[in-house]
């Protein structure tokens, strides 16, 4: 079975930046994402959980993009202009997908 070069972009963010980078996604020109909770971790300020919490507004989630390389840019500056003064990480990797034409 063929496969066609692609970029996954991970961006993790606050729950109450979704709506922004989603909209800020969209003006890129990105047609298509998946957003998954993220039910805790540690990082610079410790370990923390989702459990316990009962605002839907606190946490944080993930936005999974899979996309042709050629946008890459484009997606970043998006992304970035949305996390860069929030807490936010914005990760990229290769990966291959079957059905290019789909992104």
């Amino acid at each position: 079975m063929q496969t066609h070069q692609a970029k996954k972009v991970e961006i993790s963010i606050e729950t109450v930046m979704l709506r922004r980078l989603t909209e800020a996604l969209k003006k890129a020109g990105v047609s298509g994402w998946s957003v998954l909770p993220v039910l805790g971790g540690s990082g610079r300020s410790g370990e923390w959980s989702r459990e316990g919490q009962i605002s839907r507004g606190t946490g944080l989630v993930q936005v999974v993009c899979i996309i042709r390389p050629e946008k890459l840019d484009t997606l970043l500056d998006a992304a970035f202009a949305v996390v860069e003064t929030h807490i936010g990480v914005v990760c990229v990797s290769d990966c291959a997908v079957l059905r290019a034409e789909r992104f």
